[in-house]
């Protein structure tokens, strides 16, 4: 969120206001008292578009600010509820900027974009001005040294009372992009203040899971637990590689990109039945045994929007037959808590076992499909009825 990631800039010295993060108006009020002077009340959820949406109001006075925070918490914004406000000082910019720091995956290296003419409108000076908007490449070995943070800031034309501060704020945001173990840093709107003063108002971070227990333990700080989705953070407990979509097969496969394709076909096969999606991305990896397949079945048997379970499995390292006893003791594991039909695709190593074992299983709520395609059909046929 804004706040965090404000935490983060400030952490590694890009000029930043933190402000006050609270969840109740009499909260605001308190904290508007405290700042004196007229303040922002800003919604603190992770999505974009929070001004258009109603959710940042400038309050002159503490009673404003209790009244703003009145009528922003508990507002949906794309989706998600406003369970916190942040209150900071009013700094009304001059100019607004944009500036970010991305892994560019195309490419193998990181991508600089900023533009002098952004803010809070980028992707409308993205459409009608794109030369408008500089894309600089980063090459990860080199980094960002001083030399190369004045050449990002000539590129992106920054302007002479502003370009110096320019210059320590670029290298500010890259150490904190590659210290942090970041996917994203993005400042939007980078502000030029009255007096010249370049300042962070908004800031959004995304972080590398794959990075943080291990490097960063603290970024669990960031993690609100009651506020993630109760099906990924059980899933994320367990271990599993899960994401929740809005549709009605559940999806499980070893590997992302069989899974990603597995989507594909559920989707293009829902078409033809009633218009049925995936419901979830689940990647159990190379090690599907009984209780790693229990625990994937247990997650996505528990969403109440899933119909039918679609087990989509190559046999490589781990072979078809050890799969197929992963599905067996995966039901004997959950018993009654099994009560969805699962349609279930093996092929590669040790097929044949691993299909001998599901027929002498038997159980009413396994369907063996032999291809892909139609397996994917069986279970959107599955859903719908």
């Amino acid at each position: 969120m804004e706040y965090q990631a404000k935490e983060l800039f400030a952490k590694h010295g890009v000029a930043t206001t933190l402000g006050t993060v609270v969840e109740t108006a009499e909260a605001a009020k308190a904290a508007a008292e405290a700042i004196g002077g007229v303040t922002v009340i800003k919604a603190q959820v992770k999505a974009g578009g929070r001004g258009k949406a109603g959710g940042v109001k400038l309050a002159k006075t503490a009673d404003e600010a209790f009244e703003h925070a009145s009528n922003i918490l508990g507002m949906e914004i794309k989706g998600l509820t406003v369970n916190r406000v942040l209150v900071t000082p009013a700094t009304p910019p001059q100019e607004e900027y944009y500036f970010s720091f991305l892994l560019d995956r195309a490419n193998r290296q990181y991508l600089c974009i900023a533009s002098v003419e952004g803010g809070v409108e980028i992707e409308e000076v993205a459409k009608t001005n794109p030369d408008a908007v500089k894309q600089i490449a980063v090459d990860p070995g080199a980094g960002v040294d001083e030399a190369k943070a004045r050449e990002i800031a000539t590129e992106a034309k920054f302007p002479e009372p502003v370009f110096e501060q320019a210059v320590e704020m670029i290298q500010a945001l890259y150490k904190t992009f590659v210290e942090e173990d970041a996917t994203l840093v993005e400042v939007n709107p980078l502000a030029r203040l009255e007096g010249d003063k370049l300042e962070a108002l908004d800031g959004k971070v995304s972080l590398d899971d794959n990075a943080s227990e291990v490097r960063h333990p603290h970024h669990e700080e960031f993690v609100i637990r009651e506020e993630a989705d109760p099906l990924e953070a059980k899933a994320k407990d367990l271990g599993l590689n899960y994401v929740k979509l809005d549709g009605q097969v559940g999806i499980i496969g070893n590997g992302a990109g069989l899974v990603m394709s597995t989507l594909d076909v559920v989707a293009y096969a829902g078409e033809n039945h009633g218009g049925v999606k995936p419901a979830n991305f689940l990647d159990i990896g190379g090690g599907a045994n009984a209780q790693v397949m229990a625990n994937g079945l247990d997650v996505i048997l528990n969403d109440p929007q899933v119909k039918s379970v679609f087990v989509n499995v190559f046999g490589g390292i781990t072979a078809c037959d050890e799969v197929a006893n992963g599905i067996k003791g995966a039901l004997e594991i959950l018993g009654d808590a099994a009560t969805k039909p699962l349609v279930v695709r093996l092929d590669g190593n040790n097929v044949e076992k691993g299909r001998e074992i599901l027929a002498e299983l038997a159980h009413p709520l396994v369907t063996v499909v032999g291809t892909m395609d139609g397996a994917a059909d069986k279970a959107a046929e599955l859903a719908n009825a």
